[in-house]
């Protein structure tokens, strides 16, 4: 699978997302590197299968639509 590639500026934001989260919700802190990794560990394993599932509802919405047309 290939990995979802992100802008400088969206990494940062989801890094910061993640940093923000395993503070909030688990009590831990994570580093920038450790963020990032994260992050890279996502897209790549991950964010196929997120991509992919946005592809088959959209295609099932055009479908729907158009056999309503």
């Amino acid at each position: 699978m290939e990995m979802i590639s992100f802008t400088k500026e969206q990494r940062s934001e989801l890094t910061e997302q993640l940093q923000d989260y395993f503070r909030d919700e688990l009590d831990q802190e994570l580093g920038t590197f450790e963020a990032e990794f994260l992050l890279q560990f996502i897209a790549k394993e991950i964010g196929p299968y997120f991509y992919n599932q946005g592809l088959y509802d959209a295609q099932a919405m055009v479908s729907k639509s158009i056999e309503s047309v």
